[in-house]
């Protein structure tokens, strides 16, 4: 291996571990049990986002749906980044800036949540999805980068912020957060 190439990995490995050392288990934990009382309550979590964080909706809701590491019973989650039909004529009619905000309208209800994902935490079309579901009584969780200025930070009922400002890194402890907070719901579900 050249000196470069290991120079490069030994530095990714670094940041990424030291941005998911730096993740706040307080809040991590709260994201868990509000989904916990959602799903106790008969609601269901909704999951947004755009490139990478639309990859990582998609994934966390398939990990509430199929399972995590229990065999136990689905809990109700959707991505709303996977219907190509529902975001091609959404974006096609009104512009790609509403195609969350649509989809929070016709499957949002008081009591669900909505995730964001977006690593600027000012991606438009996850902060008028946002900005809708509150109005509807949806609770928001923001899972954003370290910008505390950020529109969703402004907005979101609880935000996750990751120490990092780098993309990579951030979507990196996006996935770790995630994957702690399904873990935490399913045990929460199936011992709590």
């Amino acid at each position: 291996m050249s000196t470069k190439a290991s120079e490069i990995i030994k530095k990714s490995i670094r940041e990424s571990s030291e941005a998911i050392s730096k993740l706040d288990e307080k809040s991590i934990e709260e994201i868990a049990q509000k989904i916990i009382g959602c799903y106790k309550a008969g609601g269901k979590v909704m999951f947004c986002g755009n490139g990478g964080s639309a990859s990582q909706a998609q994934h966390l809701a398939a990990e509430l749906v199929c399972k995590f590491r229990l065999k136990r019973n689905a809990y109700d989650a959707m991505s709303l980044t996977t219907d190509t039909s529902i975001l091609t004529a959404q974006s096609n009619d009104y512009g790609f800036d509403s195609i969350f905000e649509r989809q929070v309208e016709a499957h949002g209800k008081k009591g669900d949540i909505l995730v964001g994902l977006s690593t600027s935490g000012n991606s438009p079309n996850v902060v008028k999805a946002m900005e809708l579901a509150k109005k509807l009584g949806v609770y928001t969780i923001g899972i954003i980068g370290n910008n505390r200025e950020c529109n969703i930070a402004k907005i979101a009922d609880k935000v996750l912020f990751i120490e990092s400002s780098d993309t990579p890194r951030i979507q990196e402890a996006h996935i770790t957060a995630g994957h702690i907070i399904c873990d935490l719901v399913e045990k929460g579900m199936t011992h709590g």
